[in-house]
């Protein structure tokens, strides 16, 4: 990214060229600015700023200090502190950044030459030891050979954390070739006039040779649909229910829309009204022993459906109910359903069709299946590792059952989506209690849900369901897709997401922030969220609960400079793909460098500037989605970052999910 040096402006006038630059430093020491006046443009300011406030003539240390530590408590994304800048102020300063998630800069300027790679060397390594997180080193060039000794640092030194380049007109190539070798941003004047240093460029020139004419996107507005993992909990609830329920801001998927059917077909009156709100009369199961009074349901393509139902229809059925689907369901194999189920005493039988080989067919639990219980009660010891979707199954159905039932799983996966469930079935009247239980890191983290290695449900017998009026969230999933595309290719606003939600993919914003992305909120936990390019280094991150994530992430991975670990690939086998092998084909046909070692996904990223300057943008072409809807969604973020059109074999899968991606992906 290109950082454009702002200098000798009031606050009017930095507000005025802020809007031409993508990233800027804010020179405090020749800025006229009151410290309200640094806390207002730093707070009001989405860019990446670098406040920077040089010591000296009428700035003193402490003045310095003051006005750092302002401007990144105020936001600042990073501040700049001088190698030789008093040792107490930089401590100071540096506290103040990581405690406000800033990234500290000590730098280090020769306005007389360049001296010896070894004596460049032990200068970023005196800045490292005084706490740099990245290093500024720049010097001043009297030749070519200068320059490129101090290029060749970033054979030494992690690019993300250095900044090394030279003044001078020997030195001018070196601030945009310092990109090509992976620093994170380099400067420019915002014009002739107020050039910061010899051979600096101007911004807008600077911007035409990288980007040559580059668009980026720009949207705001941008509405996401409900989240069908409530949706879909929601409309099973509420037909279920005795009386009438009221699910306000739906939006159709199939998914969603196969839990509708399932619901009419349970005998449950469903109307949908043009303003999004779905009016369910329930069935009033267990009121007088009602039951299922069906024993056939069709749950489309959706595994959650699948994994509701198959309790749900255990415990409520008048005897044998067969579950069919369609689609890719059927290659899905259920693993540890039948086991499951039959620690409850109830029977799960997968039908045998002629197209599925027999030792597949012997090995594992498809749909077609038939179910048959009822569930009995006490306390069920279960293995968690097959995800979360058959125990919000068991948890939906259980209140059903004339005694209590303690419902212990060990070793949970995607623990958020039980919650989810426990959120919707408290809606709807429905009493439980659980205990997360784990080791002690797990307790000395305060409830870290990746530390936990068992949760003990404790279900109450002869419970209904009562009607409710519930309002469906935003769906996370969907809005990882657009947040990513802004962070990597120009900015983006988001409305009516909630930052509180219980949505593991809300872990999205997390894994954002780590890579160091510009992120915003207005008006509280559901206002808009605006996101916009910044400079990204490597993250590590889990998404064992969130698996949905992981074709996005390893998107943005792919564009953050460094080494990028995402742990979990384990829980993607049985998605709409063998995810994890979909993943890993689709970035190697990208040509980056990427791997699966145990249960991570490891990529090497290079930064968008890097991968313009030496022709490695992502490779375009034909591509399969394998007919997995995570799949378009993120083959069409990274289409924004390629270097010819991406051609998609299967585009319409996405309306399992969100069938309007499309539609305002073209916004963008």
């Amino acid at each position: 990214m290109i950082c454009t040096v702002l200098q000798n402006r009031n606050i009017d006038e930095l507000f005025e060229a802020l809007a031409e630059c993508e990233m800027a430093e804010i020179r405090l020491d020749s800025c006229k600015l009151s410290l309200r006046e640094i806390e207002d443009l730093f707070t009001e300011t989405d860019i990446p700023l670098v406040a920077t406030c040089r010591i000296g003539g009428e700035i003193s240390a402490d003045l310095a200090e003051k006005r750092l530590i302002a401007a990144v408590e105020a936001g600042a994304s990073f501040v700049d502190v001088e190698l030789g800048a008093p040792k107490q102020m930089s401590k100071r300063v540096r506290e103040a950044a990581h405690d406000n998630g800033a990234v500290f800069i000590r730098s280090y300027h020769d306005f007389e030459g360049t001296d010896s790679t070894e004596a460049l060397k032990a200068i970023v390594d005196k800045c490292r030891y005084h706490g740099a997180d990245m290093v500024k080193l720049v010097t001043t060039a009297r030749s070519a050979e200068d320059a490129s000794r101090v290029l060749s640092l970033y054979d030494s030194y992690e690019a993300y954390g250095l900044l090394a380049f030279c003044m001078g007109e020997a030195g001018k190539s070196s601030r945009m070739e310092c990109l090509a070798c992976g620093a994170p941003y380099t400067y420019a004047a915002y014009s002739e006039e107020e050039s910061a240093a010899p051979g600096q460029w101007v911004a807008s020139d600077m911007e035409a040779q990288l980007y040559g004419g580059r668009e980026f996107i720009c949207a705001d507005g941008l509405r996401m649909p409900a989240s069908k993992s409530f949706a879909q909990r929601a409309v099973i609830a509420a037909a279920l229910a005795d009386g009438e329920s009221r699910l306000s801001a739906y939006s159709p998927c199939e998914d969603s829309e196969s839990a509708i059917a399932v619901a009419r077909s349970m005998g449950a009156e469903v109307n949908v009204g043009e303003d999004g709100v779905l009016t369910v009369k329930g069935i009033s199961a267990g009121v007088d022993g009602r039951g299922l009074p069906v024993s056939e349901v069709h749950v489309g393509e959706s595994g959650l459906l699948t994994r509701l139902m198959i309790p749900l229809a255990a415990q409520l059925g008048n005897g044998p109910v067969h579950i069919t689907g369609e689609k890719t369901l059927l290659r899905r194999s259920l693993d540890g359903v039948p086991a499951i189920m039959s620690s409850f005493g109830a029977k799960v039988v997968s039908d045998p069709l002629p197209d599925r080989d027999a030792d597949a067919a012997s090995s594992g639990c498809y749909v077609p299946l038939t179910v048959e219980g009822p569930l009995s009660t006490g306390k069920v010891d279960v293995l968690g590792k097959y995800g979360s979707q058959l125990v919000s199954g068991l948890v939906m159905a259980l209140p059903f059952a004339q005694k209590n039932t303690t419902l212990a799983v060990h070793d949970p996966k995607s623990i958020p989506y039980m919650f989810i469930t426990l959120e919707v079935l408290k809606k709807f009247g429905i009493k439980t209690s659980n205990d997360m239980l784990g080791g002690r890191e797990f307790m000395e983290s305060g409830g870290d849900w990746s530390l936990c290695n068992e949760i003990q449900f404790k279900i109450r017998g002869g419970q209904r369901y009562k009607a409710a009026d519930i309002a469906l969230e935003g769906d996370w999933s969907a809005a990882a897709n657009f947040l990513v595309a802004g962070a990597l290719f120009g900015s983006v606003e988001i409305d009516g997401l909630d930052t509180r939600s219980l949505q593991a993919d809300l872990s999205i914003m997390d894994i954002l922030m780590d890579a160091g992305a510009s992120l915003s909120q207005l008006d509280g936990d559901t206002g808009t969220i605006h996101v916009c390019r910044a400079p990204l280094s490597a993250f590590r991150t889990d998404c064992t609960n969130c698996p949905d994530l992981f074709p996005i992430v390893a998107v943005l991975a792919a564009f953050c400079q460094g080494e990028n670990h995402i742990k979990g690939v384990s829980r993607l086998a049985h998605k709409e793909s063998d995810r994890g092998q979909a993943i890993l084909d689709m970035l190697d046909k990208m040509g980056v460098d990427c791997g699966i070692e145990g249960d991570e996904l490891i990529i090497i990223g290079h930064s968008l500037a890097q991968r313009l300057l030496t022709g490695n943008l992502l490779k375009g072409g034909s591509y399969t989605s394998s007919h997995d809807h995570r799949m378009v969604m993120a083959l069409k973020v990274a289409s924004l970052g390629a270097d010819s059109p991406i051609l998609i074999d299967d585009e319409s899968c996405v309306a399992k999910s969100f069938p309007r991606f499309n539609e305002i992906f073209n916004q963008l």
